[in-house]
């Protein structure tokens, strides 16, 4: 018995892949011309995920300046993943409302901007990527935690909010159906 168990842990001690020939990044060697062990990129080459030939899409931005359309198609659907993406992310510095008051207010931090602001409304849609994408005064960027296609979402929702908040009374009588035209509900 004490010899299957020995032969066992034996076999198990194999150090093949620990043990493999491999250079340390930066490390000198002999075996390339040029006495490196990192090799240089291949020109033109690009990373897997890194190839962003939509200039709008993947920056918000287009000739330098921020873009005032959407890049990608909104739906419901994607406006409300924006709301949850928002309520998730967004919502403890900027409010649910957008209005600046989260909960990070509350506890005695800095008051974010308000998004029915004037100069916040008029803003191009471009420019609430860009924010996310690269952060702005003491906001930090969101990009490593924020997908593009979601922080367009995000900033489609901020319109939304910005539309509930600032919006004429007529475009609530013009979305009404016409009560007169609909059939009669009675109790069945």
């Amino acid at each position: 018995m004490a010899l299957a168990a020995g032969t066992f842990c034996a076999t198990a001690c194999r150090q093949d892949m620990h043990n493999q020939p491999r250079y340390k990044p930066f490390a000198a060697t002999t075996f390339f011309a040029d006495g490196r062990s990192e090799r240089p990129t291949i020109e033109d080459t690009v990373a897997r995920g890194q190839l962003h030939l939509d200039q709008a899409r993947y920056t918000g931005k287009q000739n330098g300046k921020d873009i005032d359309f959407f890049p990608i198609l909104i739906t419901r659907a994607d406006i409300a993943r924006g709301q949850e993406r928002f309520d998730i992310y967004c919502s403890p510095c900027h409010g649910r409302l957008g209005d600046g008051r989260g909960m990070i207010v509350l506890r005695g931090l800095r008051q974010p901007p308000n998004y029915h602001d004037p100069r916040l409304v008029t803003a191009p849609i471009g420019h609430f990527f860009d924010v996310m994408t690269n952060g702005f005064g003491a906001m930090y960027s969101y990009a490593s935690r924020v997908p593009v296609d979601d922080r367009w979402r995000i900033a489609a929702y901020i319109r939304a909010l910005q539309l509930s908040q600032n919006a004429p009374p007529d475009i609530a009588q013009n979305a009404q159906p016409n009560r007169s035209s609909a059939p009669a509900r009675g109790p069945k």
